[in-house]
């Protein structure tokens, strides 16, 4: 009794073809979802236009100086409620300590990745010298709290900062 040995199908040109079109269908396929998840999710640009954002750099930087040469203290400290709601205290201080009345917060949480996502925060003042203020529905993780006070239509202060609600 003779064994018989199986002999292998030789590779062909039509298999290659078959192999290499099927190869590249895969890849072809894998970027063109992967391409709509990143259009799909993508906010946009930080800035509309970056030609007059560099226009108003210097106007940033002169407000910047007379910023620091106020040398106020501002803290703001922001928690989150069970319910969703984030609370916001800030308290003013001018370079001698005194509380400092007569400003216009305003303040937001941006998320990082998404604009989509950023909630307006309502301030007021409380007392002479602290504002509060709240913004409802929003979610736990990392968010840029931004914080801009004005008075007499002059913006006097701003600030970034990243935190973290839990």
């Amino acid at each position: 009794m003779t064994a018989s040995i199986p002999v292998a199908r030789p590779i062909t040109g039509r298999f290659v073809l078959i192999a290499i079109l099927i190869f590249f269908s895969v890849v072809i396929g894998a970027n063109l979802v992967m391409m709509r998840f990143a259009i799909t999710t993508l906010p946009g640009a930080e800035v509309d236009s970056a030609y007059s954002a560099s226009l108003a750099y210097e106007r940033e930087i002169i407000a910047a100086r007379q910023q620091n040469e106020r040398s106020w203290r501002v803290q703001g400290h922001i928690h989150r409620q069970p319910d969703g709601e984030a609370v916001l205290a800030i308290e003013v201080r001018d370079r001698s300590g005194a509380p400092v009345a007569g400003m216009n917060f305003v303040a937001r949480l941006e998320r990082p990745v998404d604009r989509r996502a950023d909630r307006a925060v309502d301030v007021s003042q409380a007392s002479v010298g602290t504002y509060r203020g709240s913004a409802s529905g929003v979610a736990v993780g990392q968010w840029d709290l931004v914080i801009e006070g004005d008075a007499n239509g002059r913006r006097m202060f701003v600030s970034k900062n990243r935190v973290i609600l839990n």
